[in-house]
């Protein structure tokens, strides 16, 4: 289950030549209107423009973006750069498999990505749906490269998920997501794979986390089923290597694991957190506003659960958000301005604090 996955619609060394410039050549970004009810936007910019375009995350010196892509080019996601003016978009992967969760470490001389390649040159078959909509679990491991693709290192070798990798402010340590211990749990680990740390344990699933700016937090999503069918149903899809994402909630805790703290209380599935530059706040995706479940916003929500306020008014979706490092944009996700039904592509906005 990657945090791509949630989009309306759908809701290591490279080999060879496999890296390279997409065939469509550099496009450059163009300008966009916010919608109405977007004051924190302005200079919105649309940098990809067709296919599955997800998961974007700045470099630390807020030049560069390391996102995951499905596009005409291929059948199944895989890491690409861009530079944030829309130019030198590069696959950085080597093709095989299905990747996720793209990140830059190293102070950008490496990046950070996960991979089935090692258990199938092939893209793994989606899941069936006919019991309702779920995330596959696919038998992920995390690698790192030079941010071109070559020198591919694995450093996670765990049979199962191991995916959702994102880095510590100070550069020293990994947070992701795993099943190691047969539950979807949040770890650390030293950049070279070493030292693992089991930081949750509570039975259900706890994923997709990010430090707070100073290192002191971790935020994530977290789904603990609560009555004996929820977990019968939780408990079934794990053995099959599914998860249900409809029921999702924000959660902080301490980046030792103390302290852990649910955050919002909305209902629905609230996803893909990061921090606020100030530490205090989170923004977030959510469809609570949504009875059909398919239109995500972007909210932003104090850590005590105070003060939520609505980010995106488009009437599809909007996730992934990340700001730069110097606080002064965000990068997000979103159906808008699709050349086609369900197009997913990556937009950047300065940011206007209110």
């Amino acid at each position: 289950m990657t945090r791509h996955q949630i989009r309306v619609g759908l809701f290591v060394a490279c080999v060879a030549c496999a890296c390279g410039e997409v065939e469509p050549g550099d496009s450059p970004a163009v300008s966009r209107a916010p919608e109405a009810g977007e004051p924190f936007f302005t200079n919105l910019r649309q940098l990809t423009f067709e296919g599955q375009n997800a998961e974007a995350y700045f470099s630390s010196d807020g030049t560069r973006l390391i996102f995951q892509r499905t596009g005409p080019e291929e059948s199944c996601d895989q890491q690409y750069t861009i530079n944030l003016d829309g130019s030198g978009m590069r696959r950085v992967s080597n093709g095989l498999g299905r990747t996720t969760c793209g990140y830059y470490y190293e102070r950008d001389e490496r990046i950070l990505y996960s991979s089935t390649f090692h258990a199938g040159e092939t893209c793994p078959p989606d899941p069936d749906r006919s019991q309702g909509y779920v995330w596959p679990l696919n038998d992920f491991d995390i690698y790192t490269s030079l941010p071109d693709g070559t020198g591919l290192e694995r450093l996670t070798t765990e049979v199962g998920y191991d995916a959702e990798a994102t880095l510590s402010p100070d550069g020293e340590t990994i947070v992701f997501t795993s099943t190691r211990d047969g539950d979807l749990d949040i770890y650390t680990m030293n950049v070279d794979g070493t030292n693992v740390r089991r930081l949750t344990s509570a039975f259900g699933y706890d994923g997709g986390p990010f430090f707070s700016p100073d290192g002191s937090k971790i935020v994530y999503r977290s789904s603990h089923p609560e009555t004996a069918e929820e977990r019968e149903d939780y408990a079934a899809m794990l053995a099959r290597n599914l998860v249900r994402p409809s029921a999702m909630e924000i959660w902080v805790m301490n980046a030792d694991g103390s302290e852990q703290r649910q955050t919002t209380d909305l209902g629905g599935a609230n996803f893909a957190p990061f921090f606020h530059p100030d530490g205090e706040r989170i923004i977030f995706a959510s469809n609570h506003q949504d009875s059909s479940g398919r239109n995500f916003d972007l909210f932003m929500i104090g850590l005590d659960g105070s003060g939520l306020v609505q980010v995106t008014t488009h009437g599809e979706f909007d996730g992934f958000p990340m700001f730069s490092p110097d606080g002064s944009k965000l990068v997000f996700a979103s159906n808008r301005y699709g050349a086609d039904q369900g197009d997913t592509n990556i937009f950047v906005a300065d940011w206007v604090e209110r």
